[in-house]
């Protein structure tokens, strides 16, 4: 992996610099360089963001949102959005962006950096971080031999009332949408089905899940990995009443997605904008999601987190994650059974 160098310092005249935020006086304040829609928290990466431009000059104007909203937002917006940079929860609302056409193309050295089964297939966004679906159990009343090894198996009586889900969450309705396309249409409903019947606990977003299994509230949820491992690392692992079960590879309650972005067809000749994207991929910008959020590097050569299990076991064969894209009809299943 080449070390970042910022396409903007070097592609500017100086003019555009000063415009660009670089060494602007104390006493102004810089323009923005490009504005982005980040549908990842602010406490995740922020500070990421404050590297960027302590390292570049460049200034970033943030909007966030949760992944689905800002999503809905640029595809209402089209052509007009003021956005440069759309940064996803996950590659359904890419795969929705990219199938409106409102992304162009990224340079081939920064979709190449990544490994390909982690990216768009044409270019259209690129993947920044691996997160695995997993189910989150409380370790004093369950073992992991007590919990089903398939997602089919949280839909049955047995497990009535004592399910955690977040079905506006984008990584759920990314689980679904895969559902959809590994098990068909109607399975897919069937199971949703099943689950909206079977008195789950519904919650807004995967930290309270991962906080009620904690305490002893409920027994177990359905949560990405990464929320686990943050909160071991402050607490201690020894600490953690919950813990984490990995379903069978190939089962969509096991799915890798990925985070990632893409740059809006407005800011195809934003060096800026593009700088960022490539910041994301560089070494810098991985270290930080492996160091800080505990999150699956996507460049090869960079170690994964300690304590995870390698990435190459939990891959599903023969998955693409572009066919996440179809994010309104799992919104329009979720809405039929009830779960939003």
């Amino acid at each position: 992996m080449r070390s970042f160098r910022p396409v903007s310092l070097l592609a500017l005249p100086i003019a555009g610099l000063l415009l660009a935020g670089c060494a602007a006086p104390a006493e102004e304040e810089a323009d923005a360089a490009f504005t982005l829609y980040s549908g990842r928290d602010e406490d995740l990466v922020q500070p990421l963001i404050d590297a960027f431009t302590e390292e570049t000059g460049i200034e970033v104007e943030v909007r966030y949102g949760n992944t689905p909203e800002m999503a809905a937002l640029l595809l209402e917006e089209g052509d007009a959005s003021p956005a440069d940079v759309f940064l996803s929860q996950d590659a359904g609302a890419l795969g929705a962006i990219a199938d409106e056409g409102l992304f162009t193309t990224l340079p081939e050295d920064i979709t190449g950096a990544v490994v390909p089964e982690f990216s768009s297939t044409d270019g259209s966004w690129v993947g920044v971080t691996g997160r695995a679906r997993v189910v989150v159990y409380d370790g004093e009343t369950l073992t992991e031999d007590d919990l089903p090894d398939t997602i089919d198996g949280y839909v049955t009586e047995e497990w009535a009332g004592r399910l955690g889900v977040a079905p506006t969450n984008a990584s759920f309705q990314s689980f679904v949408t895969a559902l959809r396309v590994i098990e068909g249409e109607d399975a897919a409903e069937q199971w949703a089905q099943a689950l909206a019947d079977n008195d789950p606990q519904i919650f807004e977003s995967n930290i309270p899940i991962l906080t009620a299994v904690n305490d002893g509230v409920i027994e177990a949820g359905l949560i990405n990995h990464y929320y686990w491992f943050r909160q071991a690392n402050e607490v201690g692992a020894e600490n953690m009443r919950a813990q984490l079960k990995y379903l069978t590879a190939g089962d969509a309650g096991s799915i890798v997605n990925v985070t990632g972005a893409g740059l809006l067809n407005g800011a195809a000749e934003n060096e800026d904008a593009l700088a960022f994207i490539e910041y994301l991929v560089s070494e810098a910008g991985q270290q930080y999601f492996v160091n800080e959020t505990f999150e699956y590097p996507l460049v090869p050569g960079i170690p994964a987190p300690e304590g995870l299990p390698a990435l190459e076991s939990l891959v599903t064969p023969n998955f693409d994650l572009s066919d996440l894209d179809s994010l309104a009809e799992t919104q329009e299943l979720l809405a039929r059974v009830g779960l939003i």
